[in-house]
């Protein structure tokens, strides 16, 4: 998986929105592919015009575990949406991921802007339902 910052680097260096459009899409295709068990009602995110499925792992300090998350999606510019958030998210503590503006970082390499309403509704949905997942997992 690439990280955010060569994530990061890489949107720096591209200037024309096709350009940036078919890096996210060549992203999405460097996921690993999802089992078909795991493509399940629960593992559904709500919210998201496209199917978008996340499933979630912890290790570590059972009072602020590691998360590792698993994603996929039907769509292939989603599919790279889900890769970035991916790309942020995944491998932190629960406290971490609590904290992490992930609309600020999606909007400093460029992509809020260029994203439909229904797609960045998505995204969305997607950040609420991975830092859901952390704030669960964190002491009351």
């Amino acid at each position: 998986m690439v990280s955010l910052d060569q994530i990061i680097d890489d949107f720096a260096f591209l200037d024309e929105w096709e350009d940036r459009y078919r890096y996210v899409i060549e992203l999405g295709k460097s996921l690993p592919e999802m089992p078909e068990v795991w493509r399940t009602s629960e593992n559904k995110v709500q919210g998201c015009a496209s199917q978008v499925w996340l499933v979630t792992r912890t290790s570590g300090n059972p009072e602020d575990p590691v998360l590792t998350f698993e994603g996929e999606s039907d769509a292939h510019i989603v599919r790279g949406l889900v890769a970035i958030a991916l790309a942020i998210f995944s491998g932190k503590r629960a406290s971490e991921i609590a904290r992490i503006d992930a609309l600020d970082i999606f909007g400093k390499i460029g992509l809020i802007e260029h994203l439909s309403s229904q797609r960045a509704n998505g995204l969305r949905s997607m950040i609420r339902r991975i830092k859901g997942e952390a704030e669960t997992r964190l002491p009351a």
